[in-house]
């Protein structure tokens, strides 16, 4: 595979022959068996490879400070689409934890899989089966991911090997904790203090996504280039604001975002009662009287598309999408800053920097 070629072509190559190949192995295994394995591979299919290509792109910065451009190993292929197996996973579970329907503009996985039971007119509660089917699901995405992975560190030195299995080790348990926080303060925000909820809303930002989606994809990348340790901070010192402003934007999204783009209900994250930093600063902003209209709203599965258009106006008005906006944009700038004097290739800050801005200034 050539220095050149499309980072997101790539992964999903490799993501193909891993899938053929579990496809294989499990095609005497019945027509069961066949609907859960192809159940996996469509939930791995489109989206936008993000954690892969912050994964090649940790790499290529590290590698390429020290030569020229090279091909990209199998090693970091298979670690990059190890990411997006993962990634797979956690929207799977996600995506039954906020019993949404939809995901990326498709049924989400629980849902195909309730579809499947009635189409096959099997015995038994529908809605239960998919449920159950998808955990299931993504379980066994997170035992492909850890195949995937060990599958291209096979072909390391050693020492590069643990020090990328120590990192995607990181990454598991700090997002596995962060998922568990999110859905924690949509029940314990009533019992901490209203100056409190901005500030605990930007460590679930932290946990679940900021580390997860873009600093610890960087790092596994790096470890498997070689990094030092002024590398490392470098680029994690660049990867933690670009996560905490991806995860922003998504929360913007979430609220005002375009089903058309986004794939998702417009102001769904306010149906599931996401307590975001946005609906923090929401909070800040209004009246008592006002606050706890917007804490009945919040959370009702029900809200029809006036409650929707009203809870966004109130947002607008108490000058929370503001607020946020100009935190993402700080953020964007602690990032440009980070990589300022690293020891790193320049033409792959460069690309660092324009993957930075397609995270943080996107409309999906």
């Amino acid at each position: 595979m050539s220095a050149s070629t499309d980072p997101i072509r790539a992964v999903s190559q490799r993501l193909d022959i891993f899938l053929a190949a579990q496809r294989s192995a499990t095609a005497d295994f019945g027509a069961e068996a066949e609907l859960f394995v192809e159940a996996g591979a469509s939930a791995v299919t489109g989206g936008k490879r993000l954690r892969g290509r912050f994964c090649i792109a940790g790499w290529r910065a590290v590698e390429e400070a020290a030569g020229p451009p090279r091909e990209i190993p199998d090693a970091v292929l298979s670690a990059a689409a190890s990411l997006e197996l993962f990634h797979a996973a956690a929207l799977i579970h996600d995506d039954i934890i906020d019993n949404s329907d939809t995901r990326r503009g498709r049924p989400a996985a629980h849902r195909a899989l309730e579809a499947s039971h009635r189409a096959a007119g099997w015995v038994g509660d529908a809605p239960s089966f998919g449920r159950s089917g998808a955990i299931l699901l993504g379980d066994l995405l997170v035992a492909w991911s850890d195949d995937l992975l060990e599958e291209g560190l096979d072909a390391i030195d050693s020492g590069r090997a643990r020090a990328a299995r120590r990192e995607y080790a990181l990454m598991r348990r700090e997002v596995t904790i962060g998922q568990f926080l999110d859905i924690a303060e949509e029940s314990a925000f009533r019992s901490e203090p209203d100056e409190r909820h901005a500030e605990r809303a930007l460590r679930v930002a932290s946990l679940k996504s900021a580390r997860y989606s873009i600093q610890q994809p960087l790092a596994i990348g790096a470890a498997l280039a070689g990094a030092d340790a002024a590398q490392r901070d470098a680029l994690a010192t660049f990867g933690h604001p670009v996560g905490m402003a991806f995860q922003l934007r998504d929360d913007v999204l979430g609220v005002f975002g375009d089903e058309s783009e986004t794939g998702k209900p417009s102001g769904d994250d306010l149906r599931e009662g996401k307590r975001t930093v946005l609906i923090a600063y929401a909070r800040e902003g209004l009246t008592p009287t006002a606050r706890r209209i917007v804490d009945e709203l919040i959370g009702d599965p029900l809200l029809d598309a006036d409650q929707v258009a009203a809870l966004q106006r109130t947002i607008i008005d108490s000058g929370a999408l503001d607020r946020v906006e100009a935190l993402i944009t700080d953020y964007a700038r602690q990032a440009e800053r980070a990589l300022n004097g690293a020891h790193l290739d320049n033409a792959a800050v460069g690309s660092l920097r324009d993957l930075a801005r397609a995270a943080t200034v996107r409309t999906t």
